[in-house]
Parts: structure tokens; sequence; C-alpha cells
């Protein structure tokens, strides 16, 4: 993760960049971003917990980036944002962006099912590390767009997108 000295421990971006970990990061700052990030193991969300990990996505729209679609499958997410301008000349970096979502909701998740008689609590509830991809045109924008939208017809959870109550689409399916 990239971190900084000072201020949120997170490097603003202010132009193209690199960086690796496990898998290779690039960041352009204006770009439009596909990403998914999994569950640990491959645990399977519980439906209830499924509100929380889109109602923590929900909750940065606007705030830390244009949230455009989402949608929280059973043991993964995927996700197409825009990091907004932090400051003047430098957007938010997507380490902050997910690690805002995924440590908000993992903490509610744990929480969540420590409460639930027999619910087994995974200690960890998502992977570290995420696939993230710029958006390179708009076509590639509109197959993105068209793969979250029909991920859950594909796995057999909706009959008709609108059915899936954790799929979220900018001014279509809010």
């Amino acid at each position: 993760m990239e971190k900084s000295s000072g201020g949120t421990g997170f490097q603003p971006v202010q132009g193209f960049r690199t960086y690796r970990r496990n898998l290779p990061h690039w960041e352009q700052p204006g770009s439009f971003y596909f990403i998914t990030f999994r569950t640990n193991k491959n645990f399977v969300l519980p439906e209830e917990t499924r509100n929380i990990v889109i109602d923590s996505i929900k909750y940065h729209n606007g705030k830390k980036y244009t949230l455009y679609a989402c949608v929280i499958m059973p043991d993964h997410t995927h996700l197409i944002v825009q990091p907004l301008e932090k400051d003047k000349d430098s957007y938010y970096s997507i380490a902050e962006i997910m690690h805002s979502i995924k440590s908000y909701s993992a903490k509610e998740i744990i929480k969540l099912l420590s409460r639930a008689d027999g619910m087994p609590v995974p200690p960890i509830i998502w992977l570290d590390e995420n696939f993230d991809r710029i958006i390179r045109d708009e076509k590639e924008y509109l197959e993105k767009m068209n793969y979250i939208v029909n991920n859950p017809l594909k796995k057999g959870l909706a009959e008709k997108p609108e059915d899936y109550r954790w799929l979220y689409v900018k001014g279509w399916m809010e």
C-alpha cells in the first residue's frame, strides 16, 4: 500500500504512477477504474452482510469517488469508480478508497456475525489486495458495465438485473 509520512497515511495521486505489491497497480488522475475485491478463503457473505458492503460503497460516493456501478456477489465485489479530487491537483488513491470500503465493511460484518447464533465468524473478511484496472475507452467501460449488470444473472442469483438487491448502476438502479 502506498503510504506517506503525514495525514491519513495514503499518498494522493498527482500524476500517472505505478506500484506493485503482489499485483501491479496503475493510477492516473481522472481515470475510471474497474475494481474487483474478494473475500478471504472464498468466504460466502450471508445476505444480510451484503447490505453492509453496498452501503459502505455508496457512503463514499460523491465524497472520495463517483460510483458508476457495483455488484456485491456472494464471495466478491465489482465496482466502476472515478476517484475525486482530494486537494488541488491531487486525487484519492485506489488504496485509500479500498481501505475505506474494506475496513469499515469488515468491522461491521464481524460485528453482525458475532451476534448471530452459531454463525462462523472469519477473522479476516477481505483479501488484502484487489484487482484494479484503468478503463481505457468507452468500449471497455460498456463491457465492464455489462459484466457487472449480468454477473448475478450468469451465476443464477436473479433472472433480471433489477431483481438483484445488491446491484447499483448510476442513473438506473439507485
